[in-house]
């Protein structure tokens, strides 16, 4: 388990009593109380230091390399998914998988970013950076599912879209622009999950939700904090003071009425426990169905529009 710089005092507990249960298989359980005494200082600090978390901290859990990835709740909460492949045009872009798949019998139409764990497969997936054909991809498996009358799921966790040459010169921008329309006119249920990291353009790219949620330990905004403290401090070294004026978290947002809700994860990050942060994301999956397959095509199209209309605050200057 890899921990974070502010979850080191729990590293050294959990280390200690690694060394003590090793002891304890050579002394008859002798030292099983003590290993219980220290099982539970460990879940009293979790519960202490999870329960005060800053928003750079919380960032920091949404990059947490161990974390489930797209694929990883995709094969949790659904049955006989097929991955699509191909945006028709240029290739298959790794950053983001799609395909059609059932939960508790529920055909949906399931896309999202996907990074990678090891060297190889984040170079691979191009660290959950989409190109315009991974983009475009995504546009025509949401065509798809509009003519079938398959609700949409998309998961969100990229560090932004890819921000290379040969992707603005095959049209980034546009692509991306191009999602937005479509979504914004869908016939179908869209529900969006931020799972991890949710930048910019890249994000929303596949996210124009009906009802948009977001993990209890993620982030969603137009900036990433080492990009926004780069461009007004001219360093990365305001991060943290960057995170923590831009709002980016869950209850944040929550707070600015962007997100419907906040998915709680398991008690230290959805990385602890696989099974229950899947768990808790089919939960919402089928309630927030049941909820929006009662409306029709045009009443779906209205509320999302509406909903994305009413973000935001202003006044008319005198």
């Amino acid at each position: 388990m890899q921990y974070l710089d502010f979850e080191q005092p729990i590293a050294d507990l959990e280390e200690k009593i690694d060394e003590l249960k090793k002891l304890s298989d050579v002394s008859d359980g002798v030292l099983n109380t003590e290993i219980e005494k220290l099982q539970s200082k460990v879940e009293e600090l979790r519960r202490s230091i999870y329960k005060d978390l800053t928003r750079w901290q919380k960032v920091q859990l949404a990059r947490h390399p161990d974390r489930p990835y797209t694929l990883d709740y995709i094969y949790k909460i659904t049955d006989n998914f097929i991955e699509l492949h191909g945006d028709r045009y240029h290739a298959d872009d790794k950053a983001i998988v799609g395909g059609i798949g059932e939960i508790d019998g529920q055909t949906v139409m399931i896309i999202g970013h996907q990074k990678g764990r090891d060297t190889s497969s984040r170079q691979y997936r191009n660290f959950g950076m989409a190109n315009p054909e991974g983009y475009r991809k995504a546009y025509r498996l949401m065509q798809t599912a509009e003519k079938f009358d398959i609700p949409i799921i998309t998961l969100l966790d990229t560090p932004g879209a890819f921000p290379g040459l040969e992707a603005e010169e095959r049209g980034q921008a546009e692509a991306i622009a191009k999602n937005l329309k479509m979504m914004a006119m869908l016939e179908v249920p869209l529900i969006t999950i931020v799972i991890g990291e949710g930048a910019s353009g890249g994000a929303i790219g596949i996210g124009m939700g009906n009802e948009v949620f977001m993990m209890e330990n993620t982030w969603y905004s137009v900036i990433s904090p080492e990009s926004c403290s780069s461009i007004l401090w001219k360093t990365w070294d305001y991060k943290e003071q960057a995170a923590a004026v831009l709002k980016l978290t869950a209850n944040d947002l929550k707070d600015l009425k962007v997100i419907d809700g906040v998915i709680p994860e398991p008690l230290g990050g959805a990385h602890r426990d696989h099974e229950a942060a899947a768990k808790a994301v089919k939960d919402q999956i089928l309630k927030s169905l049941k909820k929006l397959k009662k409306l029709k095509p045009e009443k779906l199209i209205e509320q999302r529009i509406d909903k994305y209309a009413q973000m935001g605050a202003w006044e008319t200057a005198k």
